[in-house]
């Protein structure tokens, strides 16, 4: 009688998950707030670097940060001196006085490496020679830098005068050991490279020692100037798609084409430089998505992109130069939506403490998406903040 009464009551007995215990203990610490859950250095927690260029960066909802939330890994700012202050935008009438080089790039990084560097105790990076002994900007690969590609746009006289204004923008960055060096022979990389393009004088460049400003050196001109050209010069190489290759992506490329743009790839290669085209076609999109195929077999290390989710979810997208290559087992949708409800909610806590950080973004639809991505992981009263 007493074993048939057990069977019946366990029988009738409520389920217990075998997983109970473990969720009962994640909520306990979730609950609490405990500080075995903070992670230190999660702004772009989860967030793959990828070798994808942000053209015209400035013309996003959020310049900076929405490259930053997808794993871009290079962006570019047209610059415009007037007054000693420089300032962001395609053409003179897109100028205003709140968007400078200052606001949009340079305190945001501050503020975010900063973040990603905290006081500690404990020895890191310990094992990378020549680097410097800060984190870069992504968390998932934090000896992977950020090129922060500054285009002059101001010309004549004013040229000369612009090289000093940008040094002196920069000197937040350089006290704090954030920028890529070369110094006493020796190229010292960090979290952010910048390099000057457009404009900008290479004169002016070869001058600096030490150096923390590099030149956008001519892609298809590496073998035929007087230029001894090396990556302590020009950590990146560029050409405009255009003229140097010209193939407009229908059709087949012929031999002559595609001769030029292995040419090009291999010159800079062979230099220690990275290569990136510029004026690729951004529509159609099999055009665009033909070109961009062509350039990553060739060996381009850099997809300059309008389009940055378009460039992500290219299937022959390549890594960050210098980083191994990484294999996301997740969907396309995920492969973008990820990055950015990763960062979604990091960014926008901090948006109310960078300076000149555009309150739109806290309600911009792709973070509302991502929210959705979020599940149990996010906080509503966080797109709020």
């Amino acid at each position: 009688m007493m074993i048939l009464l057990t069977v019946i009551l366990c029988f009738f007995a409520p389920y217990v998950s075998p997983r109970a215990g473990v969720n009962d203990q994640i909520a306990f610490l979730q609950s609490s707030n405990s500080t075995l859950l903070q992670y230190p250095t999660q702004f772009t927690q989860g967030i793959i670097p990828k070798a994808i260029h942000s053209h015209n960066d400035y013309w996003r909802d959020v310049p900076l940060l929405t490259a930053l939330s997808l794993g871009v890994a290079s962006v570019e700012a047209d610059v415009w001196l007037v007054n000693k202050t420089l300032y962001v935008g395609h053409e003179e009438a897109a100028l205003t006085k709140d968007r400078t080089l200052d606001s949009l790039y340079i305190r945001p990084l501050l503020s975010i490496l900063d973040l990603q560097n905290p006081s500690t105790d404990f020895q890191v990076n310990e094992g990378r020679p020549n680097w410097h002994h800060a984190s870069g900007v992504f968390d998932t690969s934090s000896s992977t830098a950020l090129q922060l590609f500054i285009d002059i746009k101001t010309d004549g006289t004013d040229i000369v005068r612009a090289l000093p204004v940008i040094l002196e923008t920069l000197a937040p960055l350089r006290r704090k050991g954030y920028l890529t060096t070369f110094s006493n022979g020796t190229l010292i990389k960090s979290a952010v490279t910048v390099i000057g393009t457009g404009n900008t004088l290479l004169d002016g460049v070869l001058a600096l020692s030490p150096r923390d400003y590099f030149f956008d050196a001519p892609l298809a001109e590496l073998s035929t100037t007087e230029t001894l050209w090396n990556d302590t010069i020009s950590p990146v190489a560029s050409t405009d798609y255009e003229v140097a290759v010209g193939w407009n992506g229908i059709g087949n490329i012929t031999e002559a084409q595609l001769a030029n743009l292995t040419q090009f790839v291999n010159d800079a290669h062979e230099r220690g430089i990275t290569a990136r085209y510029w004026d690729t076609p951004g529509w159609p999109i099999l055009v665009r998505n033909n070109v961009w195929k062509e350039l990553l077999n060739a060996g381009a290390d850099w997809l300059n992109a309008d389009d940055l989710e378009a460039a992500i979810l290219k299937r022959h997208f390549k890594p960050v130069p210098d980083q191994p290559a990484c294999h996301i087992a997740v969907s396309s949708v995920e492969l973008v939506l990820t990055p950015v409800g990763r960062a979604g909610c990091t960014l926008a806590r901090l948006g109310a403490r960078l300076p000149g950080f555009p309150p739109r973004f806290l309600f911009s639809p792709s973070l509302l998406l991502a929210r959705a991505n979020l599940g149990s992981r996010g906080s509503p009263e966080l797109l709020y903040s």
